[in-house]
């Protein structure tokens, strides 16, 4: 059997979650803004992914919506660690299955635990969908749930 491209991966695990998504094709945008407004909403409707390493090796996925950075003092008191890190784009690629700019927690080759910022609850976002020029949609709250995610405080504004 062949294997799977990053999005028909996200697709199969989110199938496999009960998870409704929409998966959709975009051109390259230049900034969070010129994203937001190809695909016809706001900036903080797209959440990133984001990878972040811990001391041992391990790794968590952090979703951030767009305008937002990851607090490293509030995600590292949640994880109750005292270093994390984002890691090298071949790290990354290593730790989930995708390059940076498509990643997302849903077919990563490995389920990293999921931590989602407290903002994005009862919205619809946007977010990687495991390939170069394209996202998905999905309900936040149904992924929260798919991805048995914990949702916490774990941004400041950029």
């Amino acid at each position: 059997m062949a294997e799977l491209t990053g999005a028909e991966r996200v697709q199969a695990d989110a199938a496999a979650r009960g998870l409704e998504i929409e998966v959709i094709e975009r051109p390259a945008a230049g900034s969070l803004e010129e994203a937001a407004e190809l695909m016809g909403i706001t900036p903080a409707d797209i959440v990133k992914s984001l990878v972040v390493k811990r001391s041992d090796d391990t790794y968590v996925f952090a979703l951030v919506p767009g305008g937002r950075k990851i607090s490293w003092p509030k995600l590292r008191a949640l994880l109750s660690v005292n270093k994390l890190q984002l890691p090298d784009a071949s790290h990354a690629l290593a730790a989930t299955g995708y390059e940076r700019g498509t990643i997302t927690p849903l077919g990563s080759t490995t389920a990293w635990p999921v931590v989602v910022d407290e903002s994005v609850i009862g919205r619809r976002v946007s977010m990687g969908a495991g390939e170069h020029g394209r996202s998905l949609f999905v309900d936040a709250d149904a992924l929260i749930a798919a991805l048995e995610a914990t949702v916490a405080d774990i941004s400041d504004p950029e």
